[in-house]
């Protein structure tokens, strides 16, 4: 097959923009030259790569395996492009980074610090709920992923980063604050307002209170934590929420953490990626920028 290795590069924005002009913007190019090498790209492989439905664009099975493939390519090259810099004692290159929701209150800090150890590097931040990471570890989209649990039915390298503990969260004046050691049982006839299901919050409560045969009320399931906390400032329930996602000032908030017997519910951030993914020299100098400077973003 005669492919080129720019027809490659459009492919892959292709599959992640779904349109022949936002490909065409972001690569600088002409719209008319995006489909020509597009065009020339399907011929080579004899099958149709995409197809449009309406306004919609949509990979063909043969497409979503040459985006696969041309994304382990992109990746490789990268790798190379880093080596080749090191060897010439420059450090650049981009660095592709998804986190689940609750740990964009942490992380943006920290890659933030690490620009600016590393000014010629590029972040790509991509954040979304666990079930959208997930996906994208499939996929193999990203360098790591940061997420509290991994799955399990992929086979992935994952190292505890930071613990990450689930607090019972109520409104201030909640007749329950400031009481001590509160009894688990006490709190069976409040209502509660969860994240959705498929969040690693929402996993790992699902998995303790069934380990204790309790079915909590739930009113609500939010797929924000800011939503659940209005929510709860408003006095519509209480909440079981990770403690890095509530601040400093939750009186300012019109929150408080009741001391609830059981609580906080133990868990991790992981670090995670692909097993057998070669990490780039980028990725291995986050890598270790992460261990070194974990403790420093532990929530009080």
């Amino acid at each position: 097959m005669n492919v080129t290795f720019r027809q490659l590069q459009l492919f892959l924005e292709l599959s992640e923009l779904r349109s022949i002009s936002a490909v065409a913007r972001a690569c600088h190019v002409t719209q008319p030259t995006v489909s020509m090498q597009l065009r020339e790209l399907t011929d080579s492989f004899g099958v149709p790569l995409y197809e449009v439905i309406g306004k919609q664009l949509f990979l063909t099975p043969a497409g979503e395996e040459l985006a696969a493939t041309a994304r382990t390519m992109a990746h490789e090259w990268d790798t190379l492009e880093q080596r080749i810099a090191g060897m010439k004692g420059l450090t650049q290159g981009r660095l592709r980074v998804a986190v689940v929701s609750t740990a964009k209150y942490f992380i943006p800090r920290m890659l933030g610090a690490f620009c600016r150890e590393y000014p010629e590097i590029d972040i790509a931040l991509e954040v979304q709920n666990r079930d959208g990471v997930v996906q994208r570890l499939r996929e193999n989209r990203d360098d790591i992923y940061i997420m509290s649990m991994p799955p399990k039915d992929v086979d992935v390298v994952q190292q505890v980063f930071l613990p990450n503990p689930l607090v019972v969260v109520a409104p201030l004046q909640h007749a329950l604050a400031g009481k001590p050691a509160i009894r688990l049982d006490e709190l069976l006839h409040e209502r509660f307002i969860l994240r959705e299901k498929g969040s690693g919050t929402r996993l790992a409560c699902d998995r303790y209170f069934a380990g204790l045969g309790i079915s909590p009320l739930v009113r609500l399931e939010l797929g924000s934590n800011e939503a659940i906390k209005q929510a709860v400032a408003g006095e519509m329930g209480l909440a079981v929420l990770s403690r890095h996602a509530l601040g400093e000032h939750l009186v300012d908030q019109s929150l408080t953490v009741l001391d609830v017997e059981g609580f906080p519910i133990v868990s991790h951030w992981y670090i995670v990626h692909l097993q057998g993914k070669r990490l780039s020299p980028i990725v291995s100098a986050f890598l270790s920028y992460l261990n070194q400077h974990a403790q420093e973003r532990m929530p009080a």
